[in-house]
């Protein structure tokens, strides 16, 4: 190695408010387009079920078949990130995303065409979309590591959370995208439209990956692994030193989240994440379905736009409220109290006298607004849960606990539903109690102080 490289792997790599600026907008936009293509498939679902000729039990378990190909994806791509780095797995998310929007508009004309094999090739394709779903896991590592760079001072630091809580809030925002595509495009060229339309501003979003800049921790630790590998073991060492990163664990990434500090993070929040959405899939994706039964509340509840409205802005509001509150008495303190709370909400909910409108929505509300608003404060938790060795592995693993979740509760809500449980119970059952419970494990987490910003 000539003297002028050895000097230049030496040097600690920086981001300046600049850099940061730019990769807090990009990773908005990024999850934006992330969260528009994923949440399109399930939107459209109904009508592609209807082109297709579906039944309702055939299209919700090609639902099942796809979240089982979403979590194994997710749980891949940690590992990729750990070993290529923050900018080219958040550039690998969005073509990711990209591709499976293309590639489910040819997969279902192949349906069409020869049902078994086409069946198999859409749930592939969907399967892809868990890369859109990582988008969000590999975010709150990236921009972990550049604000704590950039926000060292205490005022600085404790406002991380709700500079992340506004990125977080692309799910709400494209969300509303998708919905406003599909009563745009959908009468001009069917599902199919509205999936080549998504390909676009995820294309756009790869392309301006070539402005964002490598995590100072992830390259540093690059660096000073090379120049161990080259002999030259002091230089290394002073560079691990002074850029705040540990090189003691060589080891896989994968295994090195199921060791030593990294255990006790991979296994509390990933058992809370499991858990917590088992109540989302009750509450937010078949919220609709419990409020409207005849033995759920009951609710006349038609207008679609209704429901949409009071999901996501409440969602918006519950990620820049419990972004703020982390920020103030500890991120895992504020997943704790909102997640309680939101056990409380809905049970009081279920609880409420079925068809009243008003008390029944205004608790299905403020549910929702402390059942997905502390995700903002979890995912940057996440982030300063483990080492810059680990930390994308162990985001991918918790993000993709929440897939298993959700597998886990449609199984255990359709088996209840079938032997006569009525909605109202088996929300109680499958819902608030696994929310009740991810908010007390929880706390079995390590406590981070969000003054303190740690660059290892």
């Amino acid at each position: 190695m000539a003297v002028n490289d050895l000097e230049a792997m030496v040097e600690v790599p920086r981001v300046t408010d600049k850099d940061v600026r730019t990769a807090t907008w990009i990773c908005f936009f990024a999850w934006t387009f992330a969260v528009y293509d994923f949440v399109l498939f399930g939107n459209l679902l109904p009508k592609l079920a209807d082109d297709l000729g579906w039944s309702d039990a055939r299209s919700t378990g090609i639902n099942t078949w796809v979240t089982a190909g979403t979590a194994l994806v997710a749980f891949a791509i940690g590992p990729i990130v750990d070993r290529l780095g923050r900018r080219k797995g958040i550039v690998l998310a969005v073509a990711g995303a990209a591709l499976a929007s293309a590639m489910t508009a040819v997969a279902g004309w192949v349906v069409g065409a020869v049902a078994g094999l086409g069946l198999v090739l859409l749930v592939l394709v969907r399967s892809l979309a868990g890369l859109g779903y990582s988008e969000q896991a590999i975010n709150a590592t990236y921009l972990n590591e550049l604000f704590a760079q950039v926000y060292v001072d205490p005022a600085k630091a404790r406002r991380r959370g709700i500079i992340y809580s506004l990125v977080q809030s692309g799910w709400p925002i494209g969300s509303v995208l998708a919905a406003a595509s599909i009563y745009l495009l959908f009468p001009v060229g069917g599902w199919a439209l509205c999936f080549i339309v998504a390909v676009f501003p995820a294309i756009f979003i790869a392309l301006a990956g070539r402005y964002l800049k490598e995590s100072p921790q992830f390259e540093a630790r690059r660096r000073a692994m090379r120049l161990q590998a080259a002999g030259h073991t002091e230089q290394a060492q002073a560079l691990a030193a002074a850029a705040g990163v540990n090189l003691a664990d060589h080891g896989a990434p994968l295994a090195a989240a199921f060791k030593g500090s990294s255990l006790r993070s991979t296994v509390v929040i990933g058992c809370a994440f499991l858990l917590n959405w088992l109540g989302v899939l009750a509450f937010a994706i078949l919220g609709t379905s419990l409020l409207t039964a005849e033995d759920g509340k009951n609710i006349a509840f038609d207008n679609a736009l209704a429901i949409l409205i009071v999901s996501n802005a409440t969602a918006f509001a519950g990620y820049v409220f419990h972004g703020w509150l982390g920020d103030l008495i500890g991120r895992r303190n504020a997943i704790a109290i909102g997640w309680i709370l939101c056990g409380a909400s809905f049970s009081g909910m279920l609880l409420a006298p079925d068809g009243s409108f008003a008390p029944i929505i205004m608790l299905y509300s403020a549910g929702l607004f402390f059942l997905i608003g502390p995700y903002s404060a979890l995912l940057f938790f996440n982030g300063e849960s483990f080492p810059v060795h680990t930390r994308a592995t162990g985001g991918s693993i918790i993000n993709a606990a929440g897939q298993i979740g959700a597998i886990i509760g449609g199984l255990l809500i359709t088996f209840t539903l079938d032997h006569n449980w009525t909605w109202t119970t088996a929300a109680f059952v499958w819902g608030c109690l696994p929310i009740f419970a991810s908010g007390l494990l929880i706390l079995a987490a390590r406590n981070i102080d969000p003054r303190k910003v740690s660059l290892s």
